[in-house]
């Protein structure tokens, strides 16, 4: 099994008044640290929408069977590492895409990777490559791509 994250306990809140400086300080007290801050408001609804909100779970991570934490998704991490080799190697997004759907690797939704879909990752390693450039599986990768160069 690939282990390229520490273990991270998260807990979503919903607010509904202002955050003082005292309850962020609180909190600090214990240990948490503020890593996101998700604004919403209400629109009108388009009448053709469906009327339930679905937050996607971030890529490499899925919903663990207690229904509450996250957990690594091995097989989206192997894409995350997959991506990220093809950028150190200096190649194209659309290699990249193309060696993903050689390799037998589908999005979540079952399809082909494109460009596209690859692009629409790079966020998504940028918040998770301080966590993966210090895995193990990494430091294998890192020392074969120095071998090929």
């Amino acid at each position: 099994m690939i282990s390229i994250m520490a273990k991270i306990e998260r807990v979503r809140e919903s607010w509904s008044r202002p955050i003082t400086k005292e309850y962020l300080a609180e909190q600090a007290s214990f240990g948490w640290k503020l890593v996101s801050v998700v604004w919403e408001r209400e629109i009108e609804a388009d009448p053709g929408e469906p009327s339930f909100h679905q937050e996607d779970t971030p890529y490499g991570l899925r919903v663990a069977a207690d229904g509450v934490h996250l957990e690594e998704n091995t097989a989206e991490l192997e894409v995350l590492l997959e991506i990220m080799e093809g950028i150190v190697r200096d190649r194209r997004i659309s290699v990249i895409s193309d060696e993903l759907n050689r390799r037998g690797f589908r999005t979540r939704t079952g399809s082909m990777w494109t460009p596209a879909s690859v692009f629409s990752l790079l966020p998504r390693l940028i918040e998770i490559g301080p966590h993966m450039f210090n895995s193990q599986e990494w430091i294998i990768r890192r020392e074969k791509i120095a071998q090929v160069r």
